[in-house]
């Protein structure tokens, strides 16, 4: 499609000779020219032009008018302004309103050309990097995190708040829970989204290589060091830098690492000079740091510096009532990625899965999805789409629940397995097997230990 470009000045050999210059012989622009500025406007609006040539001194309305119009009306057209050299001032003015750039008469052609394409290709890269901006806000915005529960609407409240701060995060909570997702939230809706936001898994590399990879390396630093290479903390300037599985460094890891948050600065691996960065650290495991401070596994230094904002992510089987919200969200997007008609999911179904405790968590749940969406046949997901482990589960539960019910047991009996049962449904919860039971926390200790169950 041939880009718009209009042309306005009140002289009419200057009009078409812009026009002839233009058009050329490749014919790559649609090119439309106007008199006056009022005429102008109108051809711009509807002719949805992306590129206006505009004169400055024309009678009646002028061209700085019609540049100030234009850019209220269509913010992302591109305006050059030609001008003489007594008048090079106003053309400075003309910028300050929005102007892409301007050209001195008498104009030269091959400088006209050349000044069109850098503002044609200026408006496509704007265009290119608005798209991109919707692709990853919709990727890794608040949306992308689903769930309704308390404890994830407890998750938004605290991503709103800590993301605008330069404060270190602690995210803690199971795997596939969702935690990098979280991080990318922090930092897409922070002043740092526009800068790199780089990941790095430390529990994938060996201490000597995560060392490479986050402070670089010099040339001849070690065998195969062929070049110098940067790290991710320089790679992340600027911006964020999200080290998962952060209890899987080694001590000595740990102290430079302690080092870089303190004061911005390290040097590469068989370097000299310090290198200064601005860099904002998320981390995040499925383990208990404090416990591991605690047990000597951890530094206790560094778990204080990581340790300022703590983010705390619920395993799934916490927080069942996401289920058919993540359920839902996971078939749509499934039977597009696999082009199959929308498939819905029978009651059967999605009580088998709300009752299922997910130790995989979300990741978990959207594989059993993806797979139950390929093997369908029908237009309903069915208990029998879903793996054995998942129906087994269900009559497990359902066998030891209904213990609690047959005739001939003793109320004492009954009492312990409905306790039991309840424990494990909320993975030895007592504060929420309490609420279920409907007695107190106190009652509930004293039970368990009056009938010996441990936990």
């Amino acid at each position: 499609m041939k880009r718009k470009i209009l042309i306005v000045d009140d002289e009419q050999n200057t009009r078409e000779g812009m026009k002839w210059a233009l058009e050329g012989s490749e014919k790559k622009y649609e090119v439309y020219t106007c008199a006056d500025a009022e005429s102008g406007l109108a051809v711009a609006l509807e002719k949805q032009v992306e590129l206006i040539i505009t004169d400055l001194k024309m009678p009646g309305m002028d061209g700085m008018e019609l540049l100030r119009r234009v850019k209220e009306k269509m913010p992302e057209v591109q305006v050059i302004v030609p001008t003489g050299y007594g008048t090079i001032e106003s053309a400075v003015e003309a910028m300050k309103l929005g102007a892409f750039d301007y050209v001195l008469k008498p104009i030269n052609i091959d400088e006209l050309n050349l000044i069109v394409e850098r503002a044609l290709q200026h408006k496509r890269m704007k265009e290119e990097n608005i798209a991109l901006r919707q692709v990853i806000d919709k990727k890794f915005g608040f949306e992308n995190i689903l769930g309704n529960s308390p404890a994830m609407e407890n998750i938004f409240r605290q991503i709103r708040m800590v993301a605008p701060t330069k404060s270190t995060v602690l995210i803690q909570g199971e795997s596939g829970t969702g935690k990098e997702l979280i991080a990318s939230a922090i930092h897409y809706n922070s002043p740092r989204k526009n800068k790199p936001f780089i990941i790095v898994n430390c529990g994938a590399l060996t201490p000597t290589l995560l060392e490479s990879e986050l402070f670089g390396h010099e040339k001849g630093a070690f065998t195969d060091a062929y070049r110098e290479k940067p790290g991710r903390f320089e790679l992340a300037d600027g911006g964020t830098l999200f080290l998962d599985e952060i209890s899987e460094t080694t001590s000595e890891f740990q102290v430079k690492l302690l080092r870089v948050i303190e004061t911005q600065t390290f040097e590469r691996v068989g370097g000299t000079e310090s290198i200064t960065v601005d860099v904002r650290i998320i981390t995040a495991t499925n383990k208990n740091l404090k416990e591991l401070v605690q047990q000597g596994k951890f530094r206790q230094d560094l778990y204080y510096r990581l340790n300022v904002i703590q983010i705390y992510v619920p395993p799934l089987r916490e927080r069942r009532e996401d289920i058919p919200l993540l359920v839902n969200a996971f078939v749509k997007e499934l039977c597009e990625k696999n082009k199959k008609p929308l498939m819905s999911v029978s009651p059967k179904t999605m009580a088998l899965l709300q009752n299922y405790d997910w130790p995989g968590n979300v990741r978990q749940l959207k594989n059993v999805i993806e797979a139950a969406v390929i093997m369908c046949n029908t237009q309903e997901i069915q208990p029998r789409h879903l793996p054995e482990e998942i129906r087994e589960a269900e009559q497990s539960n359902a066998d030891e629940e209904t213990v609690c019910l047959k005739i001939g047991s003793s109320l004492r009996d009954a009492e312990i397995a409905l306790i039991r049962a309840t424990l494990k449904r909320v993975n030895d919860n007592k504060t929420k097997a309490a609420k279920i039971l409907g007695i107190g926390r106190k009652t509930l200790y004293r039970k368990l230990e009056e009938y010996g169950i441990s936990g």
